[in-house]
């Protein structure tokens, strides 16, 4: 794979040609709001809908994580149309989260926090109807526990499950509003074959999926 340089917010960036926008952004500290990245996932889910950038030549943002690398490409990560969409994406998200930071597992490890903390954005939605889910939580294993509530869909656990461990315990059930991720007919953790992995709450944003303290 070679390498072509790119203008990133106006500094020469080089970044191997092909690979997909956002993680080359990461690579060189340059945070963009992000959830449902992970490395190896291709191509990109780009659910979160929060990775905007603007590219010289297109009219309207696009999403890093769907935009390859190529010589000359020109990058802009912030711009009123950009903040825009962010905003209204993240806003879009909170709609349909639990919001109990005080009593979550995630309090201040969460990403939704980072990215209200470095954009300035209100966790709770002042425009969209408010419609939290209401899920029993997991807790059927001493080492692993699941808050359907807190969950965002981002879908790592889903693909590293699947794709990394190769157990294919997780995925999304249902449609629409009542979409969740759960394991098949919704049985507890417990009953699954899981043996002690825990690779779907180290790359969980939100916490949902976490490793209990010990009791």
């Amino acid at each position: 794979m070679s390498r072509v340089t790119i203008q990133i917010d106006g500094r020469p960036v080089e970044a191997d040609e092909g690979q997909r926008l956002l993680p080359a952004l990461l690579a060189e500290g340059i945070w963009v709001p992000n959830l449902c990245s992970i490395s190896g996932l291709e191509p990109p889910r780009g659910d979160c809908r929060l990775c905007w950038v603007q590219l010289e030549g297109r009219a309207k943002p696009v999403t890093a994580c769907t935009v390859q690398v190529r010589e000359g490409l020109v990058v802009t990560t912030r711009s009123e149309a950009v903040d825009r969409l962010v905003a209204a994406g993240f806003e879009l998200l909170m709609s349909t989260h639990r919001l109990d930071c005080k009593r979550c597992p995630g309090n201040h490890h969460c990403e939704l926090q980072t990215i209200a903390n470095r954009r300035k954005l209100k966790l709770r939605p002042r425009r969209l109807p408010k419609i939290e889910p209401s899920y029993e939580p997991d807790l059927s294993r001493p080492d692993l526990a699941f808050d359907p509530n807190h969950c965002i869909l981002c879908g790592r656990c889903v693909y590293v499950c699947d794709q990394q461990v190769g157990r294919g315990i997780l995925a999304f059930t249902r449609r629409g509003l009542s979409t969740r991720v759960s394991t098949f007919d919704d049985r507890p953790l417990a009953e699954q074959d899981c043996g002690d992995c825990q690779a779907c709450a180290q790359v969980c944003p939100t916490r949902a999926l976490w490793v209990p303290e010990p009791r």
